[in-house]
């Protein structure tokens, strides 16, 4: 017979579970420090956005201003926002991807896009 009948060391269990859930934690801190650029209209509109999608920066070269045509610019904003939060999920699979698939696949973790 086995000793302790084959079953799983419970510690050894917690102790990978802590490990993974501070992997975790750090990789989303680095997220949040981690800034990544968006642009639109050739560059005339960029926008900056951290690894989890909070928006810091909106550039506008002055080019792109024309106040007969305000919703070109407002297009031009939307576009370069969203093109930084896709580089942010881009960025957030890149460092919670390997984490979050010992969690099971990442499904059903709040906070977590994917």
């Amino acid at each position: 017979m086995i000793p302790g009948g084959g079953q799983p060391n419970m510690q050894q269990l917690l102790q990978q579970a802590q490990k993974m859930q501070q992997d975790l934690a750090r990789a989303q801190e680095e997220l949040a420090n981690t800034e990544v650029d968006g642009q639109a209209g050739g560059g005339l509109v960029s926008a900056t956005v951290t690894g989890s999608g909070e928006l810091r920066a909106l550039r506008i070269d002055p080019k792109a201003v024309d106040p007969e045509d305000t919703e070109t610019l407002a297009d031009l904003v939307v576009a370069a926002v969203q093109a930084a939060n896709e580089n942010a999920q881009t960025l957030q699979q890149q460092k919670l991807g390997p984490l979050t698939q010992g969690l099971g696949g990442g499904s059903g973790i709040p906070g977590l896009p994917f």
